[in-house]
């Protein structure tokens, strides 16, 4: 999942990145408006977590000219501005949720999770296919119940296509979402991912749980359709 960060104070900027790469997100920072808007409007990220007080551009006005091109990105506002009336004007904006400055790491991957599970009308922490799962708290993949060891590139397609698992997910589109913005279009990144997480989780279930549609994309099968 890609996630864009827009926050002027650069210590904070740079700690929220660090700490949600470590949780196994791909991440862009951005510290004024007028760029964060161009980055917006070009990459397809998952979430956009927007600070308000920016240099060159209010972050409301990011926010609405993403509403009025009909972005589909999450957008959490990060804000020291406290009171319930800003807090409706940023929602009314868009925004699909709020948390107010300081606020602890923690809560912020909570906020996130939650986000993630209301747009994939997800009800736990645990996603699921048949004999796999992931465990978006921990970030652990599980198959038939045994935890399978997997680098953050697996994780995040594995994540991505569990997310998805009802259609194919061209390369473009896991091109976008799990790779941060300096992947090379061309390159066969995908396929040498993909064929690393089949072996992975096919020595655990005994098949290969990923299949591929010829001009569609791929999609998780269970060990009846293998």
């Amino acid at each position: 999942m890609k996630i864009l960060v827009v926050e002027d104070e650069r210590e904070l900027l740079e700690s929220i990145g660090e700490g949600l790469e470590l949780d196994g997100y791909y991440v862009d920072l951005c510290d004024n408006g007028p760029e964060a808007l161009a980055m917006a409007e070009v990459e397809s990220y998952d979430l956009i977590l927007l600070d308000l007080n920016l240099p060159g551009m209010d972050g409301l006005d990011i926010l609405r000219s993403l509403r009025e091109g009909r972005s589909k990105s999450r957008v959490l506002i990060l804000s020291a501005r406290s009171g319930v009336p800003d807090r409706v004007v940023g929602l009314d904006a868009g925004a699909d949720d709020y948390l107010i400055k300081p606020f602890a790491f923690e809560e912020l991957e909570a906020r996130i999770r939650g986000l993630f599970r209301r747009e994939y009308t997800q009800q736990s922490s645990e996603l699921s296919y048949g004999e796999l799962s992931f465990d978006t708290v921990s970030r652990t993949m599980y198959a038939k119940g045994a935890a399978v060891s997997l680098t953050k590139k697996e994780t995040a397609i594995a994540e991505y296509l569990l997310r998805h698992s009802g259609r194919p997910v061209s390369s473009e589109e896991l091109l976008a979402h799990a790779w941060d913005s300096n992947v090379d279009l061309f390159s066969n990144a995908v396929r040498v991912h993909i064929h690393t997480l089949r072996k992975k989780l096919g020595s655990k279930l005994g098949y290969d749980p990923i299949g591929n549609r010829v001009g569609e994309g791929y999609y998780l099968r269970n060990g009846t359709d293998a």
